[in-house]
């Protein structure tokens, strides 16, 4: 599944960069002091989130690889559903934290449509387009409400994005939007428009990352949790290895309903929940793992929806034109060959290079397509 210079899906810090030196005082003609006024404090990246972004763009590209894989190899299927008890839980979470400050101001709702709903746009088109070239589509079509694969993801993020100012006001917003996520997933009849099923029973992950605070991530990033992570990610890895012939994978995904995968409706609100704590535990793991400090990957961290939305035409393509019917690939030493070289082409789409060239699509500016601001002072309604 399924994550973002300027912009990207997952938006720079809020944390100011360490304070610069006052300005000098530069001296009038006539012998007088007069004050230089020195520039606002720019704003760094955190090297912690970029890494852990890269990390999991890196997961979600190692899914998709090993995904060809399950039905033969019973230790590719229980790194699948080991990867993808968490991978997208822990990049949503993230949004939902860099997402606590959005509202409905001017500048953030330009954000919005660009870096968000444009990739959106654009994608969801070249995905038909790679379709229906490659014979997946037998008549080329663009269906908006319908996303595809990988685009699912930003068509979630604009609608978690709109309804951030909701969830800074209610009383308990975790616990609401884990309500709406439970009812979501007895609702067979919610339909698919926009992934919606997908959508809400994300949501709780989102609207936590949106209550999270910097000292919460600190609790994870200490020693003490990396020791404590190892056993725990041990287990959950043996566990999946013994569910991988007992437990249908389709829960991971979260796009169906607890009827449509065939258990009553009372079954599913109890998976539901034990899978959102079981996500919980293991995204605080793999969050103690990550460097807090830059190292050769952080700078990769602001490619992650370039890695995203570029490694699916990948993905399909191995499937569409039979990459993995080569004996060689069966063999545990494919399965090694395969891992490395799929981390290595998302590392690679996530280079500035591949940023540098692809930001007219990803991060546009489109200033044509906005109204001016008005000066202060203006009256409603009125432009310059």
């Amino acid at each position: 599944m399924s994550p973002l210079p300027r912009t990207s899906a997952l938006p720079d810090t809020d944390r100011p960069a360490p304070a610069e030196r006052p300005a000098v005082a530069a001296r009038s003609p006539a012998g007088a002091p007069a004050e230089r006024a020195s520039p606002p404090p720019r704003k760094h990246r955190d090297a912690f989130f970029d890494n852990a972004k890269y990390l999991a763009i890196v997961l979600v590209a190692l899914g998709h690889a090993w995904e060809p894989l399950y039905a033969g190899s019973r230790s590719a299927a229980a790194l699948y559903i080991f990867v993808y008890a968490f991978h997208m839980p822990a990049f949503t979470i993230i949004s939902g934290y860099f997402s606590r400050s959005f509202d409905m101001r001017r500048d953030r709702l330009q954000r919005l449509v660009t870096g968000v709903a444009v990739p959106y746009l654009l994608f969801q088109t070249a995905y038909a387009v790679f379709r229906y070239w490659a014979g997946d589509l037998t008549s080329f079509s663009v269906d908006l409400w319908d996303p595809w694969f990988l685009t699912w993801f930003l068509a979630a993020l604009f609608m978690w994005r709109l309804t951030a100012p909701l969830w800074r006001i209610v009383r308990w917003p975790v616990p609401l939007a884990l309500a709406i996520a439970l009812a979501a997933s007895v609702s067979p009849s919610l339909g698919t428009d926009l992934d919606l099923q997908r959508v809400l029973q994300f949501l709780p992950f989102f609207v936590l990352g949106m209550c999270l605070r910097a000292e919460h991530f600190n609790l994870v990033r200490c020693w003490t949790a990396r020791i404590a992570a190892v056993p725990v990610l041990l287990a959950a890895l043996a566990f999946a290895y013994w569910a991988v012939p007992r437990m249908n994978d389709a829960w991971f995904y979260h796009t169906d309903s607890a009827q449509k995968l065939g258990v009553p409706w009372w079954c599913g609100i109890m998976m539901q929940l034990a899978m959102f704590g079981c996500s919980l535990v293991l995204t605080a793991c793999f969050l103690a793992w990550v460097p807090g400090r830059r190292t050769w990957c952080t700078v990769l961290g602001a490619g992650t929806l370039y890695g995203y939305l570029l490694h699916g035409f990948l993905a399909k393509a191995s499937r569409w034109f039979d990459w993995y019917d080569a004996d060689w690939v069966r063999t545990p030493w494919g399965a090694v060959a395969v891992t490395v070289l799929a981390a290595a082409v998302v590392t690679l789409l996530c280079t500035p290079p591949v940023q540098r060239a692809l930001r007219f699509a990803m991060e546009p500016k489109m200033r044509w397509a906005f109204r001016k601001e008005p000066p202060p002072g203006s009256r409603p309604g009125r432009t310059t």
